[in-house]
C-alpha cells in the first residue's frame, strides 16, 4: 500500500527523473525540531521508567490531556492502531472517509468488519467509529460539539470512539478531544514525528482514560519507547516557543504555496498548514510531468482527480517545484491550443 515517502517507488515510477527528488508526497514538516547531541547513555542502556513519566508529563501538558495518567506512549502511532481497535470486541468498525486506509485496515486486523462512510451520522451505529480530524488528505475538520455527542451515543452501548489527530498540532485546537478523554469511551491518537518533522524516530499517543492507559501499556510491556525518542519527545514538547514560531512559518509557507499553485492554474481544494489538497482533471497528468522532473505529490489510486502536496523544504526544492510547475502549465497550454486549431 503507497502512503507517500517511499523514494525506491519513486524511482521504479521515474528511472529517467533528475536527483534528489524533492518528496512532496507526506505531510511531514520539512522544517524540523533542531537535533542535539545525545548523552551516549541514552543508546547504550535501556530507557528509564522516570523517563517515560517525565514524557507522559510534557505530553499531557502539551496536547492539553487531563494528566499524564492519560497518556500511553508507544513507538509511532501506527503500532496503536490495531491495538486500540482492539479495545472493544470484533463488531462493526466505521471510517469516516475518504481517508487514511490504514485505519480501515487496522480495524480488520482486530477483527472487525470495517468499511469506510462518507456520512458522519452513520458512525452513531459502529461498534467501532473513527474519525481523522483535521482529515487527512483533504483538511476537514469536525467540531468538537459533534464528536462528543457521538462519544455519548457510542459510550451509552459501549462502543468506541477514536479521534486520529495526527495533525491537530497545525489544526484548530479548540476543536480537539484531548481534554475530554476521561469521560471515557474516547480514544485520541497523537503524532509526534509530523509536526516535529522526526517520524524516523517513531513517537506517537494514545490519550484516553487512565484504566485504557493501563490497558494499552500492558500490552507494550517496559522499554516500548527508545531512548532517543524520549528526549526528543521531552524536549520537543516542552519548547512551546518553538512550536508557535513553527506554526508561524508553516501558515507562510502554505500560504505561499497556494499562491504558487494559483499562478499555474492548480486549484487548491482544502488541506492543513503540512500539506495540501488539490483536485483537478488532470490531477494524473500533472502527477506524471512532476514526477518526470523529479517532485513527487501523494496521488490517490482510488481517487484520480485529487492530489496531495507537501511544502518545500528550502529554496532549491522552492525553485524546482517552480520549474516543473512552469513545464507542465507551458505542456498544457500547448495541447489545448493544438486543440483549437
Amino acid at each position: 500500500m503507497d502512503h507517500g515517502g517511499s523514494l525506491g517507488r519513486a524511482r521504479a515510477l521515474f528511472p529517467q527523473a533528475p536527483q534528489p527528488f524533492v518528496d512532496l508526497s507526506t505531510g511531514i514538516n520539512p522544517h524540523s525540531y533542531p537535533l542535539f547531541e545525545l548523552p551516549a547513555t541514552v543508546l547504550s542502556r535501556l530507557p528509564e521508567a522516570a523517563r517515560l513519566r517525565e514524557l507522559a508529563d510534557v505530553t499531557a501538558s502539551a496536547y492539553g490531556a487531563p494528566s499524564a495518567a492519560n497518556v500511553a506512549a508507544a513507538p509511532g502511532t501506527q503500532v496503536l492502531l490495531p491495538r486500540v481497535a482492539s479495545l472493544v470486541k470484533p463488531g462493526k468498525a466505521l471510517v469516516l472517509g475518504p481517508t487514511y486506509a490504514e485505519h480501515a485496515r487496522a480495524a480488520a486486523i482486530a477483527g472487525h468488519a470495517a468499511a469506510e462512510v462518507d456520512d458522519f451520522e452513520t458512525l452513531a451505529g459502529a461498534d467501532l467509529a473513527i474519525i481523522v480530524n483535521p482529515n487527512n488528505p483533504d483538511g476537514r475538520v469536525v467540531e468538537r460539539d459533534r464528536l462528543l455527542q457521538l462519544a455519548e451515543t457510542l459510550r451509552a452501548k459501549g462502543a468506541l470512539l477514536v479521534v486520529d489527530e495526527a495533525f491537530m498540532d497545525v489544526g484548530p485546537h479548540e476543536e480537539s478531544l484531548a481534554g475530554d478523554v476521561d469521560r471515557g469511551g474516547i480514544v485520541v491518537l497523537r503524532s509526534f514525528g509530523k509536526f516535529f518533522g522526526l517520524a524516523g524516530l517513531r513517537l506517537g499517543f494514545a490519550l484516553t482514560d487512565a484504566l485504557t492507559v493501563e490497558r494499552l501499556e500492558a500490552q507494550f510491556g517496559p522499554w516500548a519507547v527508545a531512548g532517543p525518542a524520549l528526549e526528543y519527545g521531552i524536549r520537543a514538547l516542552a519548547d512551546t516557543d518553538w512550536q508557535a514560531g513553527m506554526r508561524r512559518r508553516l501558515a507562510e509557507d502554505a500560504a505561499r504555496l497556494d499562491a504558487l499553485f494559483s499562478r499555474f492554474g492548480v486549484p487548491v481544494a482544502g488541506g492543513t498548514t503540512l500539506f495540501r489538497y488539490v483536485r483537478l482533471p488532470d490531477a494524473a497528468g500533472l502527477f506524471s510531468a512532476l514526477g518526470e522532473r523529479g517532485v513527487l505529490f501523494r496521488h490517490f489510486s482510488d481517487r484520480p482527480q485529487v492530489l496531495r502536496a507537501g511544502l518545500p523544504g528550502g529554496d532549491e526544492e522552492w525553485r524546482r517545484l517552480e520549474s516543473a510547475l512552469a513545464d507542465w502549465a507551458s505542456r498544457r497550454n500547448d495541447a489545448a491550443r493544438e486543440i483549437k486549431r
